[in-house]
């Protein structure tokens, strides 16, 4: 009870610290080398700090700690319409224990989040590095600056670790539009040294280590794509990133179908101990929209998402399993003056089924975001419950966020 006080009363100090001041973002920092602006250094760097309470800690542990969640810098420039080069990095989770004595912890520093290239021809572009240009849904694209709630559904980023880096795969790609329908789909090889470290002949199920235990020429390719139809405004495309909450300076409304595939991505022991590869094969289809309501500053965002996943016989690891799943979220922005603070109260859900066990794994937020200057500085407060099986989890986050 003492600790939830003292988080009680830093949640209140930081409304007042953080709304005191929020100075106008006025395009970001771009340099433009010509006049039309065909030619640009474009550079973007961001910070999410937290303060996080947790109802569900072993009683020797503190039930308030910090949490460095982001610490990025993108930089990206083309010097004519043609070509583009894009270069993402950061940190991720940085707290008490990952933090490292002489700053060279393997867990807690600096690694490249995404470098890639592409070649434009027309509304279409080809390219290739470690790239973000995902299949299965709107949510394994999200960008994480303009999130509706604290943070993306972490089962929507459905390969993280498991055949990529950090979401990340390492490929080819090509993206484009056809009208109102948007695609991208890429060819990538999956990470040899995933997550999912387990030995096949000690669990009952598949475990996500094809490219490992069988090699790269049986399960050394995944592949993958998104398509979505955008029925009221166009939203950009020129990078990977899916914008998470308008605020109602668009009118969207895009329903989407997405797939994954990796060729005995997944291991199964058989009984007499033989190592048989199966498909990794995730399937979704989801709906976003995102509209201003009245002429007073109010708006609405939405987003539902239906996702089949097959990792293999009865697999289950960490979030991840064959199964199914359900997401939805949705947020409205309280009317009032946009150059004033403005807040955004959210719900989210998410339920995941899982065909290794009898239990779902349900998930229940409930939030608002404090707007200073749009994405640009805003604070979150959210609560989240998470279930499954006996095991309960409430937690309470405060997110100080600012972008320039």
């Amino acid at each position: 009870m003492k600790n939830l006080i003292v988080l009680c009363v830093f949640l209140l100090l930081s409304q007042v610290i953080f709304a005191q001041s929020s100075p106008d973002y006025n395009g970001g920092l771009k340099v433009k080398f010509d006049e039309e602006g065909k030619k640009y250094l474009r550079i973007i760097s961001w910070v999410q700090a937290q303060a996080i309470y947790n109802d569900n800690v072993p009683e020797e542990s503190s039930n308030i700690n910090f949490n460095l969640r982001r610490a990025r810098i993108v930089a990206y420039a083309q010097i004519n319409e043609k070509f583009l080069i894009l270069t993402h990095f950061g940190l991720n989770n940085l707290n008490a224990e990952n933090l490292s004595a002489t700053g060279t912890g393997k867990d807690s520093q600096l690694f490249f989040h995404g470098v890639w290239g592409q070649y434009h021809i027309g509304d279409h572009a080809i390219g290739g590095g470690l790239h973000y240009w995902n299949g299965i849904s709107r949510l394994n694209n999200q960008s994480t600056l303009n999130l509706l709630p604290l943070d993306n559904n972490r089962q929507s980023w459905s390969t993280l670790g498991l055949s990529d880096q950090f979401i990340r795969h390492l490929g080819v790609f090509g993206k484009g539009k056809f009208g109102k329908l948007q695609y991208r789909v890429a060819i990538n090889e999956a990470i040899t040294n995933s997550l999912d470290e387990r030995d096949p002949l000690d669990v009952s199920g598949a475990v996500y280590a094809g490219r490992r235990l069988l090699g790269s020429k049986d399960a050394g390719f995944a592949y993958s794509g998104y398509f979505d139809l955008h029925i009221l405004d166009q939203e950009a495309n020129l990078l990977p990133f899916k914008i998470g909450t308008y605020l109602g300076e668009k009118k969207v409304f895009n329903v989407g179908a997405g797939f994954f595939f990796h060729p005995s991505g997944a291991v199964v022991a058989s009984d007499n101990g033989m190592l048989n590869g199966e498909d990794v094969a995730i399937f979704a289809v989801d709906a976003f929209y995102d509209a201003p309501l009245g002429e007073n500053g109010g708006a609405i965002t939405a987003y539902a998402s239906f996702q089949s996943n097959n990792y293999g016989t009865n697999y289950l690891f960490n979030v991840y399993g064959t199964g199914s799943m359900v997401y939805a979220h949705a947020g409205y922005v309280l009317p009032g003056e946009l150059k004033k603070t403005r807040f955004q109260p959210y719900i989210s859900f998410a339920s995941n089924s899982y065909d290794a066990v009898d239990d779902n794994r349900n998930i229940f937020g409930i939030g608002a975001n404090a707007f200073f200057s749009g994405h640009n500085s805003k604070l979150t407060l959210e609560y989240k419950n998470q279930a499954f099986g006996e095991s309960e989890t409430g937690t309470v986050t405060l997110q100080a966020m600012i972008y320039l």
